[in-house]
This record gives C-alpha cells, sequence and structure tokens, in this order.
C-alpha cells in the first residue's frame, strides 16, 4: 500500500470535475511532498546537462499554473512570469541562495489562484484570454498531464540527489 501522507486522494466515485481536480490536487501535492526535505543547496543542484533542478521544476510548475488559469482561462494581463522574450528559461535559473520553502510557498499559492479561477466557470467554458481556443477542461486535464510529467523529473532528481524513493 503506498504511502500518501497527507496528500489529498482524488474520488472513486465521484462526478466528472471533482474527479479531474481531484487527480490535478494529487499531483500537485505530490510535488511539494517529493521536495520536501531537501535542503535549499540540494534542491537547486544541477545533475543534467540541462538547467534542470528540483527547485526549477517547481518554478516552472507555478509560472504554468498562473499563465494558464489566470492568463489564458481568466484573461488576466498582470500575471508575473519569471520567463522573458530574453530569457524563455528564466524560471527554472536558481541558486542555492533560493530558498526551497519559499519556492514551494509560491507555488502552493499558485495553485491555489488557479483553484479560485476555476471555481467560477464551467467545465464547457472557454478561455478569455487571448487563445479562445481551449476550455476549462482542457488546460486541467493538461495540468494533469504537465504536473505529472514534472512529478516523474522530481522523482528522478530526489532519488540521485539523497536517494529517497517512493510515491
Amino acid at each position: 500500500m503506498a504511502d500518501w501522507g497527507d496528500r489529498p486522494q482524488p474520488p472513486e466515485r465521484g462526478g466528472e470535475r471533482e474527479t479531474i481536480e481531484g487527480f490535478l490536487d494529487l499531483q500537485r501535492a505530490s510535488v511539494v511532498w517529493k521536495a520536501r526535505g531537501l535542503t535549499d543547496e540540494l534542491a537547486a543542484k544541477r545533475l543534467l546537462p540541462s538547467i534542470t533542478t528540483v527547485s526549477g521544476v517547481i518554478r516552472h510548475l507555478a509560472d504554468v499554473e498562473r499563465s494558464w488559469f489566470r492568463e489564458d482561462m481568466d484573461g488576466q494581463s498582470d500575471v508575473p512570469a519569471r520567463w522573458t522574450d530574453d530569457d524563455p528559461d528564466g524560471e527554472w535559473r536558481v541558486t542555492a541562495e533560493d530558498s526551497l520553502a519559499e519556492i514551494i510557498a509560491d507555488y502552493e499559492a499558485a495553485c491555489a489562484e488557479s483553484r479560485e479561477v476555476a471555481s467560477r466557470y464551467q467545465l464547457d467554458d472557454v478561455c478569455r484570454g487571448n487563445d479562445q481556443r481551449f476550455t476549462l477542461r482542457w488546460i486541467e486535464l493538461h495540468m494533469i498531464e504537465e504536473t505529472a510529467r514534472h512529478l516523474g523529473h522530481v522523482d528522478v532528481l530526489r532519488e540521485q540527489l539523497d536517494g529517497r524513493t517512493g510515491e
């Protein structure tokens, strides 16, 4: 049996929205669960030729949450992002001085903002931002995929950093 800790579990017999959002929240919580306990230095340590680090993955996910939910779904124009035209990988750039606790807190805040935005729309509602091709359902399903993919990266990095494995 998996050790789920305090991570939320999706309903086994819920409706569509409850199930989608349950799986998304499980992935979000698993990212945080997998990173907890690392030092700032280890979370910023590069193990690959790329700039991928545990802290960088979490900062990337925070920016992606804000981009999809606040900017695209809700049409907000004042959404902060660490990536720019001059530095499209800006959110990935971290140092040992960057606090993992602050990075996690920012990610959790971004997820709360996303939940608040989503609560105001139906699954079939179309984005109000510049790209009006997508529905809330599509965004939430995409974010399950995006978050799960990057959770896999964090899982492998964590094992390489200190040997911790598990669900």
